[in-house]
């Protein structure tokens, strides 16, 4: 496939962070995992995957030294992701490649196969993993589900912005993003009625993407990840610990 651009969430958020502290470094990002730091990893499996122009989100000191010294532009993080995301979808264009800093075990091939899978007239992907397909990979792992009528899924932070069009997502994008662990108030914002179906068991998936595509004014796609470890990112210390075990087998 062409080359694209991509872009690496590395901003800090306020306070201490509990996996800065274990790992003994200055923010998370910087925390090593087989033996680099998890943004060094990031970076390496987007260029893996063909990236062409990588820019990364960072405002810690150390971040940006890092990244730069890694050959990546790099934008002030906002105080959240999806704003941030729209910087540097203002920056790159279409195609943009979206995920973060703490995504430790991320592999160019998950991302090959991710671009792959997505059908031409999609404005934005979104990549998810079933359960039993994460938990055949990591049994141990606990992860927040979305619970639809075709089966439990869980998020890989990857993100593909496919067409100009793609823009317009991003405002949508930060209002689901305040209720990203509580997945009926994602729904509940696309009407009642799509709220009842959700609470019955009865709303597909591909449903809940058509219907915020619609509410966005983009056609939204979600592509099942037959990578189950593609949905373990470092959120929390148990993560890194996990992270590091993986790798180093």
């Amino acid at each position: 496939m062409s080359g694209f651009s991509a872009l690496v969430l590395a901003g800090s958020r306020p306070g201490p962070d509990p996996v800065a502290q274990v790992a003994g470094v200055a923010t998370k990002v910087l925390a090593t995992v087989g033996g680099k730091p998890m943004l060094t990893r990031v970076i390496a499996a987007l260029r893996a995957a063909g990236a062409t122009r990588i820019a990364v989100a960072a405002s810690h000191p150390q971040v940006v030294a890092l990244a730069r010294s890694l050959g990546c532009e790099v934008i002030e993080a906002a105080d959240g992701p999806s704003e941030s995301a729209g910087r540097g979808f203002a920056l790159l264009g279409a195609p943009m490649l979206l995920t973060t800093a703490d995504h430790a075990l991320l592999e160019g091939e998950w991302i090959t196969d991710f671009r792959a899978a997505i059908a031409p007239q999609t404005d934005v992907a979104v990549l998810l993993a079933r359960r039993d397909v994460v938990e055949a990979a990591v049994p141990d792992t606990r992860r927040t589900w979305l619970r639809f009528a075709d089966g439990q899924w869980s998020g890989c932070n990857l993100f593909h912005f496919a067409t100009p069009r793609a823009a317009a997502a991003f405002s949508l994008w930060q209002a689901v993003e305040r209720d990203r662990k509580h997945p009926w108030r994602i729904v509940r914002r696309l009407g009642p009625w799509l709220l009842l179906r959700y609470l019955a068991g009865r709303l597909s998936l591909a449903d809940a993407m058509a219907h915020l595509g619609r509410k966005a004014g983009v056609v939204v796609e979600a592509v099942a990840s037959p990578h189950g470890l593609a949905a373990v990112d470092v959120d929390k210390p148990d993560d890194l610990t996990l992270a590091r075990r993986i790798a180093g087998q």
